[in-house]
């Protein structure tokens, strides 16, 4: 694959690289890699396999490795060399590098120093997963890996339950039918849900449908590989005029009529303007008792 050899402004270039299929570069990550003065990796040995896919020289520059556990040490000599006018180049080991991936400390701290800071857009798995799920993408929210434990799993999938948009996780192959099962409790059996496994690999897979269905269907099924979890939005579900009635009665015990009414409107879903008019109606109502 060509590339061109450029002069790169001093500063921080990252580089999303392959999450599978190696040709999935781009040609500007590819100059990018091959023009810097320094290049950084979470994972240096990949960097330098797809680097040699590619026929990319790193000739005499440094290779630096930047992840989670060196980044406060790794840290003040990249920015040490970015003010010096190096061009560094950092890639996370698959994927777009903050998303999930080391490097937004690294940003933050560039960015607070005054240094040009700037991307070379590739690959996603989440954006991957999205175009390929047939679940709807007007509007998503990545949240990114659920925590271990499993009172902060529960409480983790249950604030994002209610979010009217696409939810996606990653998640591992050990654990994604206990997710599932976790979800089916907390979101009910009828939510549907698509599960992106090995995106652009030779074992792609998409196992869709709803909670109940997943949790049935795959009691005995053994995962492997990298995951992509996604659910769809909650189905809006239209509140009855007794039921805004009991929520404003019950928010008005303890509330201004503006605070209740805006407060029954996000748990119901409602248009504050309507839910307002309500509350003037029922404080009165109240009052008159």
């Amino acid at each position: 694959m060509d590339f061109e050899i450029k002069h790169l402004p001093a500063g921080l270039h990252f580089v999303a690289t392959p999450i599978g299929n190696a040709r999935d570069i781009t040609l500007r990550a590819l100059d990018t890699l091959a023009s810097a003065d320094v290049l950084a990796a979470e994972d240096t040995r990949t960097l330098r396999r797809l680097m040699d896919m590619h026929g990319v020289p790193l000739g005499a520059r440094k290779m630096i490795a930047y992840h989670d556990q060196n980044g406060a040490k790794a840290r003040p000599r990249l920015l040490s060399l970015m003010a010096e006018g190096k061009s560094v180049a950092y890639a996370s080991e698959a994927g777009t590098p903050l998303v999930a991936d080391p490097g937004f400390v690294l940003s933050r701290e560039a960015l607070a120093a005054g240094i040009f800071v700037t991307s070379a857009p590739g690959p996603s798995a989440m954006i991957a997963a999205l175009t390929i799920a047939g679940l709807p993408s007007d509007r998503f929210l990545f949240a990114g890996f659920p925590p271990s434990t499993a009172g902060a799993r529960k409480t983790f999938f249950a604030e994002f339950g209610p979010v009217q948009a696409t939810l996606g996780f990653y998640e591992s192959p050990n654990r994604i039918y206990k997710t599932l099962t976790e979800l089916c409790e907390i979101y009910g059996e009828t939510r549907r849900v698509a599960i992106c496994r090995e995106i652009t690999k030779k074992f792609e897979e998409v196992i869709s449908g709803t909670l109940g269905e997943l949790c049935e269907s795959l009691k005995e099924r053994a995962f492997k590989g990298e995951i992509v979890l996604l659910v769809a939005r909650a189905e809006a579900v239209e509140a009855s005029a007794e039921d805004l009635d009991t929520a404003l009665d019950a928010a008005l015990a303890e509330m201004t009529v503006k605070d209740a009414a805006a407060s029954v409107a996000k748990a119901l879903g409602m248009q504050k303007r309507q839910v307002y008019q309500q509350a003037l109606e029922r404080s009165k109502a109240l009052k008159s008792e």
